[in-house]
């Protein structure tokens, strides 16, 4: 019997070494992988309750399987992190490569599990896993927000069970680390050479595929690729969420966020500027002056002048508490009869114009839609006011400009950006002296105490002002102001009545539209020659459905009250977005003949449509405004009436072209500018 034949060790040593390095790092790959996985199955679980109705297995099975291919290029570039400095350590030091790897695994699945845990609470705000408001909140006041997640969210409690999640995370890769499973030098074995060097190539083919995996997203190719914008394949958006694990989610936050600084979400030629903006204007394309196209002439007051006008943006004001299907949950009693006045008119087919409050800021002083700017950051915005600016076309008129605040002026820049904009005076927090309050701002009543006080009969003045009580932390005592929350428990149904989070929400709902409506009667009462506009600053902030409708989500009230208005002073078929309030409020009371520069159009003699930064709305429809054709959802219920498609389309392109190219790049259409200043 021939000896068995055993490769000398000067032969096979430093294939070991690398054999043993790439387990290594395949473990460390396999175990991210499986970590990313377990955390995207519980997490369906936990929060299932958020899956819309007819979702089935197949459909959680196939977010499952769509979204560990995705996790392929998550779980590879964590173990990248360890892998190159290990493996370089296995050749040259040895000694440190295991405290190096270990202590890099550590940070890794401290970051990782911290995030897991703050998904959670992230998806119950928003909606969505990790998105822009990551970046848009980091321009926050970084002082309120931890205070919220401390109050709201349990911080501490989270924290620490997130770390604790992350130590049993890292002891069980420690332990597959220094376990001899895959580790055996096989190519050391007595094996006839053929089939050794067989098996290190198929090692090195398995490694291979693995690398291809991790750059394609559990393909071996680009053809067949998994990334975050082709991984919602399934008919629920909270599935399509879940797919992207909570790296993956921030990557896509990141990417999106950069083409909003960048503004090339956008792609508009100056000629395509100019043809929708002379669609949109009624008129010939023969300016390349922008302006010309947004210029409007009053039609004639339609009431009298009033002395006092206040815009009201009121903190997650949404639509759906005034709708009748939810009339017997007491919470919006003020709203309600406001609504009943005969000197008062309602359209309940709004849209902000962003998901977030600056973009109703934005919207309601400069007069732009949102357009993948972020214009309290832009140093054209300081300038000088651009010319749709709402302040400085009402002081035209002859009003006193104002803007009141609930919280700081640092929060967005929002005092030094509502001046430079054209405001002539501007009040936050630090004005109202020591008063109740969150870490975002003052409690609204006395927020509307101070608007109330700084009113004059005599002095007219444009007042816009802004709220802050209606927001998380949700921390106002709103049983001892005389919130019924048992009454209103009562009132739900059987599947939320329990819960203690939503009741607080709805009782901060019910506490903003009862200083609202005493707020108004206040105001009337001093003043008599008033007219006061209500919307809310955004909706999507919480609904008693976890899946609501469309219309119900993302809908806020537009109210207009005061001297003058009455029932049928909007058009019956009225819809519209936040920039629409302006040019409202000048077609209600401009000379006639006088101009003035809108996006915008009135809801008392053109705006029958609204389009914000992903929707669109119609007095019957809603639907997403990216789709083509698009996709249409009744307000009402039912079936969706069909709509002239290549009108909306032509609509929603105008609005927000324009909206792009002229606070970016001025009135001019020269498509030489955007080579100029870039994209």
């Amino acid at each position: 019997m021939m000896p068995a034949f055993r490769v000398p060790e000067e032969h096979w040593y430093s294939w070991s070494k690398l054999h043993t390095g790439l387990v290594r790092g395949l473990k460390v790959y396999g175990f991210y992988l499986l970590v990313l996985s377990v955390f995207r199955a519980f997490f369906l679980f936990w929060m299932h309750e958020y899956m819309g109705a007819g979702t089935g297995a197949h459909d959680v099975l196939l977010a499952l399987w769509r979204g560990t291919r995705l996790s392929f290029q998550t779980a590879a570039c964590l173990a990248l992190v360890s892998f190159v400095p290990g493996f370089l350590l296995h050749y040259f030091w040895k000694r440190a490569e295991r405290p190096v790897v270990l202590a890099l695994n550590a940070l890794l699945l401290a970051a990782l599990s911290i995030l897991y845990v703050a998904s959670f609470p992230f998806y119950r705000q928003f909606h969505a896993n990790f998105n822009q408001m990551l970046f848009t909140g980091a321009k926050d006041d970084v002082v309120a927000l931890f205070w919220t997640m401390v109050q709201q969210y349990n911080l501490p409690v989270r924290l620490a069970g997130a770390l604790l999640l992350a130590f049993v995370l890292w002891r069980l890769l420690r332990a597959a680390l220094e376990t001899d499973f895959l580790d055996g030098r096989l190519s050391a074995l007595s094996l006839p050479r053929p089939v050794r060097y067989l098996w290190r190539l198929a090692f090195l083919g398995f490694c291979y595929l693995m690398v291809l995996f991790g750059l394609f997203g559990g393909s071996t190719g680009w053809q067949t690729s998994v990334n975050w914008e082709n991984a919602g394949v399934t008919k629920d958006d909270f599935l399509n969420e879940a797919i992207l694990d909570n790296l993956q989610a921030i990557y896509r936050a990141w990417n999106l966020n950069s083409r909003m600084l960048a503004c090339n979400g956008l792609d508009f030629t100056a000629e395509d500027i100019r043809n929708l903006a002379a669609l949109y204007a009624h008129r010939a394309p023969d300016s390349d002056d922008l302006d010309t196209y947004l210029l409007q002439q009053a039609k004639g007051p339609q009431i009298a002048k009033p002395k006092q006008i206040l815009v009201i943006l009121s903190e997650s004001f949404a639509n759906w508490p005034l709708l009748p299907s939810y009339q017997n949950i007491p919470i919006s009693q003020g709203m309600r009869a406001l609504i009943a006045e005969d000197d008062t008119d309602y359209c309940p087919t709004f849209l902000p114009n962003g998901a977030s409050t600056v973009s109703a800021v934005t919207g309601v002083v400069t007069g732009f839609a949102d357009a993948n700017l972020y214009l309290t950051t832009m140093p054209e915005s300081y300038r000088a006011p651009y010319i749709t600016a709402s302040a400085p076309q009402m002081a035209k008129l002859g009003y006193d400009t104002a803007f009141w605040y609930a919280g700081p002026a640092t929060w967005e820049r929002i005092g030094a950006f509502t001046q430079a904009q054209g405001f002539a005076h501007f009040y936050s927090r630090g004005d109202y002296g020591d008063v109740p309050g969150s870490v975002w701002g003052c409690e609204d009543e006395y927020l509307y105490e101070h608007v109330l006080d700084g009113l004059s009969a005599d002095t007219p003045s444009f007042n816009v002002v802004l709220n802050a009580s209606n927001h998380s932390p949700y921390d106002v005592d709103v049983e001892a102001k005389g919130f019924d929350k048992e009454a209103v428990r009562e009132t739900l149904p059987d599947s939320v009545q329990q819960d203690e989070e939503l009741l607080k929400e709805l009782g901060h709902y019910w506490y903003a539209d009862r200083e609202l409506a005493k707020f108004v009667q206040a105001v009337k009462e001093k003043c008599p020659d008033s007219l006061i506009v209500i919307v809310g600053d955004h909706g999507d902030r919480y609904n008693l459905e976890k899946t609501p409708p469309m219309y119900e989500r993302y809908g806020i009230p537009f109210i207009i009250t005061g001297k003058g208005i009455h029932k049928g002073i909007l058009l019956p078929d009225s819809a519209g977005s936040q920039i629409d309030i302006v040019p409202t409020l000048l077609e209600l009371i401009a000379p006639k003949g006088w101009p003035y520069y809108a996006v915008g159009r009135s809801l008392t003699t053109e705006a029958r449509r609204g389009v914000n930064y992903g929707f669109f709305i119609t007095r019957q429809v809603i639907g997403k405004a990216d789709t083509v054709p698009l996709v249409l959802e009744s307000v009402s219920g039912g079936d969706a009436p069909a709509i002239d498609d290549q009108a909306m389309q032509d609509y929603i392109n105008a609005v927000r072209s324009i909206s792009w190219w002229r606070p970016k790049y001025g009135p001019t259409l020269d498509d030489a500018l955007v080579d100029e200043i870039g994209r």
